[in-house]
């Protein structure tokens, strides 16, 4: 496991922007995550503008040029829309074919027409682990909630025992699982590998969920027995389709770029040779960009045209689908707009003169930041983004694998207890018809228990890679 005591910063290091001193620049920290929180959570300011103010206020505070702090910041945004904007767009023209086609409803109908009464909530379980790897968060519960409900209804469940396993699954993937944003922006902030963290994260995953869902719902299920609200059912989205995309044919389509990602990683870590033919072609089909391109291509024919889509309706989805996103890019932009202007003002030098001495294991400081931030703020997103910018030093000299346990510490502990600040909590409460204390003990103690073994996990793997 590695230490704050053996890291050290590389030898190119960027020049700070100010000579503030450590005493200075730790209160200008404080003093801009503050501002940032105050204008989410008492003012309702949106995250970009919050992170955007933030950081000019940091530089302000840490006594920088203000030209100096807007360079940094403008050069952060830049980098990171670069890096993850294009990811980002194609997931979503990923996740709406998905929806738009009937491909979701196709995956939840035949899961639970193979599920006994006994095994349900397993099958939620997988059904939104599966559904909720190119859909964002907030888009797979307003996906779920009508199966969540409808299966709650028809078969008599306490709406916990389905809905918590479904909320688990879909959670997971959020915080630890590219391609979504959070983990996406620290892999690229701490410059891990992508098919080593997604290997990774998927072996993280599997324990947590299962503990976060399936077990966990059988207390949850005690404390908050409800019925599922009638009100709440909405209409499927393929119920006004005359056909849709094949199970197979849907499942594969959702999982090839994570196939492609996970084929990559497996031939960098076996081979190991730049200049081989089969790595120079997995390196190609394995990044990112290609594995996501191809599988939107492939879901075009897949998922679209085998819903009877024409060429009008598809173009008519992939235009839908990019609009609701413009607000995720710009706060994902202004994240790495804040991570640049924290490092270009020496907070991960500060950081590590800090901690000289210490012998907290990094993975579990990192995991700590994301937590406080995740507490004060309620996003995740914002939580890893910051979290990312404030420990990348420490990333400096890890090896691959140890990188990618940084980027899961964080993910996991951008999840903890999820509360009234959150977007999410909120989302739950009404959708489950749920006050404000059953919330608490059902969603938020989810996430906790999500966030904890998260990290647990994290740290067992770092005592054998």
């Amino acid at each position: 496991m590695t230490s704050l005591s053996v890291e050290v910063l590389a030898a190119d290091a960027v020049e700070p922007i100010t000579s503030a001193g450590n005493a200075q620049l730790g209160i200008a920290v404080l003093a801009g995550i503050a501002v940032i929180v105050l204008l989410i959570t008492k003012f309702k300011l949106h995250a970009f503008l919050a992170l955007t103010i933030g950081s000019l206020a940091l530089g302000v505070f840490a006594g920088a040029p203000l030209a100096a702090t807007i360079d940094s910041f403008t050069a952060g945004l830049g980098k990171t829309v670069a890096s993850v904007g294009v990811l980002i767009a194609l997931g979503a023209i990923l996740g709406k074919l998905l929806a738009d086609s009937g491909g979701a409803d196709q995956i939840v109908d035949t899961i639970l027409a193979k599920a006994s009464r006994r095994s349900m909530p397993w099958a939620m379980v997988l059904i939104a682990s599966v559904i909720g790897l190119p859909l964002f968060f907030e888009v797979g519960i307003v996906l779920l909630i009508p199966v969540v409900l409808l299966v709650a209804k028809r078969g008599n469940f306490s709406l916990m025992r389905i809905g918590v396993p479904a909320l688990a699954g879909l959670s997971v993937m959020h915080g630890l699982i590219p391609p979504h944003p959070g983990p996406l922006v620290a892999i690229d902030a701490l410059g891990a590998n992508l098919g080593i963290t997604l290997a990774l994260g998927v072996v993280v995953a599997i324990p947590t969920v299962i503990i976060a869902g399936p077990v966990f719902s059988r207390y949850a299920a005690r404390w908050v027995d409800i019925p599922a609200p009638e009100n709440m059912i909405p209409a499927r989205p393929s119920e006004d389709l005359e056909k849709r995309p094949g199970f197979v044919a849907t499942v594969s389509t959702v999982l090839l770029p994570v196939v492609l990602m996970l084929v990559k990683a497996l031939v960098d870590i076996v081979v190991d040779n730049p200049d081989n033919g089969l790595q120079k072609i997995t390196d190609v089909i394995g990044s990112p960009l290609i594995a996501l391109l191809t599988a939107v291509i492939v879901g075009l024919f897949t998922l679209g045209r085998a819903a009877g889509f024409s060429k009008q309706r598809l173009s008519t989805t992939v235009d839908r689908s990019l609009a609701p996103i413009a607000g995720v890019l710009m706060i994902v932009g202004a994240g790495g707009g804040f991570k640049q202007t924290l490092i270009d003002a020496g907070v991960g030098q500060m950081i590590l003169e800090f901690s000289e001495n210490w012998s907290i294991p990094a993975l579990l400081l990192a995991w700590l930041i994301a937590v406080a931030i995740r507490l004060a703020t309620g996003s995740a997103t914002v939580a890893t983004i910051s979290a990312a910018g404030l420990v990348a030093p420490l990333a400096e000299g890890m090896g691959s694998s140890e990188t990618a346990l940084l980027v899961l510490a964080i993910g996991a502990g951008s999840l903890f207890f999820s509360h009234v600040n959150d977007a999410g909590f909120w989302l739950v409460k009404e959708y489950f018809g749920m006050d404000v204390g059953q919330t608490v003990k059902t969603w938020s103690v989810m996430e906790t228990i999500i966030s904890v073994f998260g990290i647990v996990f994290v740290l067992l793997l770092s005592l054998v890679l």
